[in-house]
């Protein structure tokens, strides 16, 4: 498995555009009678374009992706459906395409109505500069942008068992309202390998489980998260070597949005180890990079092992407080502020010199070893710093 260039056009066959005006943009990814799963977000509180695409995926079927950013269409009622129609009906058109062929997504401000002239007249833009090219995938990135600061996407080529070559690309946004349960955030991913609808979904919710669903940004969790996979048509290829890779690229797609949390000054990665189970493992990160007394400590630079174990604590993951340890590191930078339950990192130690170094830098990451059992899970998230207050105090005025 190798890094490779031009995200979601790294796929043959996929086209895409983005197109923007002020605070508004669109794109559009267009793959032909492709096979498609998707994931979406649990909340109760579900966007108009998430009810639309719900329907036209459950025939694992689909030919293009128009999404937006700027507006959620989310709490709009009847009228909301109506736009989110429309704006399938108007690529469905422009492409030539069945129109439940066509997958709809939206972010932005939730709770206004669509600025349908505006978005509109974004995708008769988008339609036009639709292309196979490593800027066209990186201007359909951008679009979709909201409080991101820099467009995420990531392609990578793998070798499948039978040994045929295949690509995966995707892009991705999300800075804030990132929580487990997918967490905003859009993210829509192609690869040439062929499979069916119901082999796809298998692959991607056991990506989105280990990834997506294990960043925490603010602990929100949006009304329009979705993710979706798309493939040529077929079946039975799909192998241990397209998971590992599919699990790479949504991993690093997953740390692109940590990395990118609203206001972060840090990023922070989670491993636990040693857990009972692997939902003991994963709830224990989970509880972890969630915690606001750890992403205060983060963004303060303060080594407080204690909120990093109470975190665990209350997490429900199995735990023992006489076996525990916590470790800090940073590049070959290492120290264990906790080991088996024995406080390291007193003041005045070299433990806790270190520590403090170690937490001043902008990438930190946290080892917790519960030493129960051989399951563990990685977590991915970032400090909480003054400016995510600013941000999200002016969001919508």
């Amino acid at each position: 498995m190798k890094k490779i260039e031009g995200g979601i056009c790294a796929v043959e066959g996929v086209k895409a555009a983005g197109a923007c005006e002020d605070n508004y943009g669109v794109a559009v990814i267009h793959y032909p009678d492709s096979s498609a799963a998707a994931v979406f977000t649990k909340n109760k509180v579900q966007a108009a374009p998430i009810i639309i695409t719900r329907e036209s995926v459950k025939d694992g079927k689909l030919s293009v992706i128009v999404a937006n950013s700027g507006n959620a269409n989310c709490f709009t009622g009847k009228e909301g459906i109506e736009h989110a129609k429309l704006m399938a009906s108007q690529v469905a058109e422009g492409v030539d395409v069945p129109l439940d062929h066509v997958a709809v997504a939206s972010t932005g401000i939730i709770g206004r109505q669509l600025p349908l002239p505006i978005i509109s007249k974004l995708i008769t833009d988008a339609l036009r500069r639709l292309e196979n090219s490593s800027g066209a995938s990186r201007n359909a990135a951008e679009a979709i942008m909201t409080t991101d600061t820099y467009p995420k996407e990531f392609a990578v080529e793998t070798t499948l068992k039978n040994g045929k070559t295949i690509c995966i690309g995707g892009i991705t946004k999300g800075s804030g309202m990132i929580a487990p349960n997918m967490g905003t955030m859009l993210s829509f991913i192609t690869t040439d390998i062929e499979a069916s609808p119901a082999e796809l979904e298998e692959a991607l919710k056991k990506s989105v489980e280990k990834t997506f669903n294990m960043v925490v940004v603010d602990g929100d969790e949006s009304t329009n998260d979705i993710v979706i996979l798309m493939s040529r048509p077929g079946k039975g290829n799909i192998d241990g070597n397209f998971q590992e890779a599919l699990d790479y690229l949504c991993s690093q797609l997953a740390r692109m949005m940590a990395h990118d949390g609203e206001g972060a000054t840090k990023y922070m990665e989670v491993e636990v180890k040693g857990a009972q189970a692997l939902d003991d493992a994963r709830m224990a990160a989970k509880s972890i990079v969630k915690s606001p007394l750890v992403k205060t400590a983060l963004f303060g630079a303060d080594p407080n092992w204690g909120r990093i174990v109470a975190a665990v604590g209350y997490s429900g993951a199995r735990m023992d407080e006489n076996t525990i340890s916590v470790r800090l590191e940073e590049g070959d930078r290492i120290v264990d502020i906790v080991d088996k339950g024995k406080i390291m990192g007193f003041e005045g130690t070299e433990e806790l010199e270190l520590a403090e170094s170690i937490m001043e830098r902008e990438e930190i990451k946290i080892i917790v070893d519960l030493a129960l059992g051989n399951y563990e899970a990685t977590a991915y998230g970032c400090d909480l710093s003054y400016d995510y207050v600013r941000i999200n105090s002016e969001y919508s005025t």
